[in-house]
């Protein structure tokens, strides 16, 4: 938004002179009229400027001098071969134009040639700020975790938010149906609290590609504007990153690695949440998620037991944990049989191994 303010005072600075100085003999209007295109032209020269890398510009820079250089030395024959008129002015002119043109061209395009890191200084320390910065994707603004990782303090250099993110989040915000509504709102509350960490240096971009339509297809193009990571939890933005040399950092690829490494043989207490698809079988899932298939304990819905694993699978969505409860030798601490006495009831515990009269 400040910004916004300094351009648009610049345009109204240009306008202004102009319409007060007069130049190329225009009346005031005409005056005003061109300094607010020229002020206009500075201003969008500015924004396709700020696009480019820090070794694009000195690349430019190069060729430019390099270009005027050449351009003299033509000028000087030029001079010497033709009659002084208009048409040597034209052609100095016109070599002047063609050979900085040329230059500036041709020394951005071969910019990333450039080694800023070995000359060391501001330099050096320009290369490690970029790499240090970190590219936030709308998927994993909406997951939340985002916020939660920032909090232990794993996270640091910059966290840059684009502008077009944003849009795409608002427009997920607004969706008429509920659900996307409701991840709309949690996204923005996930920024809302990353903005008000002290730790933590949020910065919004306005950078965009206008030929670019897909969201996704633009973060790559901006990690490698910014030669940024890219944080998402997304697979396939993930896997075409990887393909296009940027790099990427996956939440969901994080939270696997965090998960908790248990051995066959292990003896784990688990709730046992609902049935499992197999006979006999319970289901339960770990703190983080995790889920654990086990063996004997449809019966146990709704308890906590303590279960032996068998067996540890990795999939592509995470870990799944196989185990097998051992009713005997979890009856003592389980089962509870109820015994009245007069006027109250209480439940004692007895071995399920018990066996009742006439069975």
């Amino acid at each position: 938004m400040d910004l916004l303010f300094i351009r648009i005072v610049f345009i109204g600075f240009v306008c202004v002179a102009s319409y007060v100085l007069e130049p190329f003999g225009l009346n005031r209007i005409e005056a005003a009229i061109a300094g607010a295109v020229i002020g206009l032209g500075v201003v969008l020269f500015e924004m396709r400027l700020r696009r480019v890398s820090l070794k694009q510009l000195i690349g430019a820079v190069i060729g430019s001098i390099l270009g005027i250089l050449g351009a003299y030395l033509f000028s000087l024959v030029i001079r010497d071969s033709l009659v002084v008129g208009s048409t040597q002015k034209f052609l100095e002119l016109l070599v002047m134009l063609l050979m900085s043109y040329v230059g500036l061209v041709v020394g951005a395009s071969k910019g990333d040639l450039l080694n800023l890191a070995a000359l060391g200084g501001i330099f050096g320390a320009e290369t490690k700020g970029r790499k240090s910065q970190k590219i936030l994707d709308t998927s994993v603004i909406i997951d939340g975790r985002i916020a939660d990782i920032a909090e232990t303090g794993f996270l640091d250099g910059v966290l840059v938010i684009p502008q077009f993110v944003l849009r795409e989040l608002q427009l997920v915000a607004d969706s008429a149906d509920s659900l996307k509504r409701n991840r709309g709102r949690r996204g923005l509350d996930v920024l809302a609290k990353l903005q008000k960490m002290a730790n933590l240096n949020i910065q919004i971009v306005e950078d965009d590609f206008p030929a670019v339509r897909e969201v996704d297809l633009k973060l790559i193009e901006l990690g490698k504007m910014y030669e940024a990571k890219i944080m998402t939890n997304d697979f396939n933005l993930n896997k075409v990153a990887q393909l296009q040399g940027v790099e990427v950092l996956n939440i969901n690829e994080l939270a696997n690695s965090l998960k908790p490494i248990v051995l066959p043989g292990e003896i784990m207490r688990v709730f046992i949440l609902k049935e499992g698809k197999e006979y006999n079988q319970g289901v339960a899932y770990l703190d983080d998620g995790t889920m654990v298939v086990v063996d004997n304990a449809r019966k146990m819905m709704g308890k906590n037991v303590d279960v032996s694993v068998t067996s540890v699978l990795q999939t592509t969505a995470g870990k799944m944990i196989f185990g097998k409860f051992d009713e005997r030798a979890s009856g003592n601490h389980q089962r509870p049989v109820e015994t009245k006495t007069v006027g109250q009831e209480r439940k004692t515990p007895v071995p399920l191994s018990v066996e009742r009269v006439g069975e």
